[in-house]
């Protein structure tokens, strides 16, 4: 089995990112997790089209910790799979600095349920996706209920 890897890619701060506080407005943190999900199938599963994408958002999280501010420039965004289940899967999100990983802007997560949109119902994950995002499953444990 091949060593478990994070995707990580580079966002470059906008300026329409910022509040009136001088740092990236809270809601823009999702739209980065949003670019994280569409980098990962683009770059990872090769998908080009919409209809790669085939489930929808049940769930997103974030832990803002510190605020992102323009001169940034840009941040590092990581993204893997924390878990896996019968028909949804769950990403993680982690954004730091570009130059030093250990300071860390925000993390979070988001379920995704696998969908046929034309029934309009869930769908087991198939073993060719499985197959493909097998060496950016990184689970974390499950907290206690």
């Amino acid at each position: 089995m091949s060593q478990r890897k994070k995707f990580s890619f580079t966002i470059s701060l906008r300026f329409r990112d910022l509040d009136a506080m001088g740092h990236v407005n809270n809601a823009v943190y999702l739209t980065y997790f949003e670019e994280g999900r569409k980098e990962f199938f683009v770059h990872v599963l090769g998908s080009n089209s919409p209809e790669d994408f085939p489930f929808i958002l049940a769930q997103v999280t974030c832990n803002y910790i510190r605020p992102i501010e323009l001169q940034e420039g840009a941040v590092r965004e990581s993204v893997w799979v924390s878990k896996i289940g019968t028909k949804s899967f769950m990403f993680s999100y982690e954004i730091t600095r570009i130059d030093d990983p250990s300071w860390v802007f925000s993390t979070g997560s988001s379920v995704q349920v696998f969908f046929d949109y034309k029934e309009g119902k869930s769908l087991p994950i198939p073993d060719t996706f499985r197959e493909m995002i097998a060496d950016y499953v990184i689970e974390s444990p499950s907290p206690e209920n």
